[in-house]
């Protein structure tokens, strides 16, 4: 595993049009590899859980149970990941929080095929109003 290739991850996953492109160069060189899996720590994290109930419900139609869900966070790289499951399918999930950008990847099918439904998503940051006693 060549971890300086997680910039390349970052960089495809800001700019690649392609999201399968993402996915794939995150499997083949991440996902599966033990020695990255051990960088980090289980977690937990609040916004990717509703990203990932709202995306499932977007991406199916419907409200659907998600099961399974272990998030993994490397702080070293304020990257989260982690896998789930929806009726079945078989899901995951990659996201930097540093450029608050990140994929979701899910079988389109029960029982899985080849077939892949992807969403990119992004954290919107809310500024705070404008206070009007302020004088700048």
């Amino acid at each position: 595993m060549k971890i300086d290739r997680l910039q390349e991850l970052k960089q495809k996953l800001t700019f690649e049009a392609d999201l399968s492109d993402i996915w794939l160069f995150y499997m083949d060189h991440f996902a599966d590899q033990q020695e990255f899996t051990d960088l980090g720590e289980p977690a937990y994290n609040e916004y990717l859980d509703a990203v990932l109930h709202q995306t499932c419900k977007h991406l199916f139609g419907r409200t659907i149970k998600i099961s399974g869900f272990f998030l993994i966070y490397i702080a070293k790289y304020q990257l989260f990941h982690g896998s789930f499951q929806v009726t079945g399918r078989i899901g995951g999930v990659i996201y930097f929080e540093d450029i608050k950008i990140g994929l979701l990847a899910v079988s389109a099918d029960y029982p899985p095929t080849d077939a892949v439904k992807y969403s990119r998503f992004s954290e919107i940051i809310q500024l705070s109003g404008s206070n009007r006693n302020e004088h700048n």
